[in-house]
C-alpha cells in the first residue's frame, strides 16, 4: 500500500464500519447519511460507543483526508450529509 493512499485504504477497509460501496461518491446528502447510519447501526465492530459517533467519525475522516481535493460543491454536499446524519439520529444541528 502506498503511503500516499493510506486514507483510501482505511475508508475502503475500515475495521470500524462496513461501508456501502461508493457511499462518498453519492450526490444526495440524505442518501450518504442514510447509508452511513445503516452501516453504523449494523456494525458490531465500531470503535466509538454510539453508532452516531462512528458514522460521523467516518464522514469527518473522509472530508478531512480529501482536503483541498474537494470542490466547493462536493464539500457542501458532504457537510449537508453531516447535518442530515445529525437529524437522522435526533441530534441538534451543528452550531445551533
Amino acid at each position: 500500500m502506498s503511503t500516499k493512499r493510506w486514507s483510501g485504504e482505511v475508508t475502503a477497509h475500515s475495521n470500524a464500519l462496513d461501508l456501502d460501496q461508493g457511499v462518498f461518491a453519492l450526490k444526495d446528502p440524505t442518501a450518504i447519511a442514510q447509508s452511513l447510519k445503516r452501516s453504523a447501526d449494523r456494525s458490531k465492530r465500531r470503535r466509538a460507543s454510539s453508532p452516531f459517533r462512528s458514522a460521523m467519525s467516518m464522514l469527518t475522516f473522509y472530508v478531512n483526508r480529501a482536503g483541498d481535493n474537494l470542490t466547493a460543491e462536493r464539500r457542501r454536499t458532504l457537510e449537508a450529509a453531516k447535518d442530515e446524519l445529525r437529524r437522522l439520529y435526533g441530534r441538534r444541528p451543528h452550531g445551533r
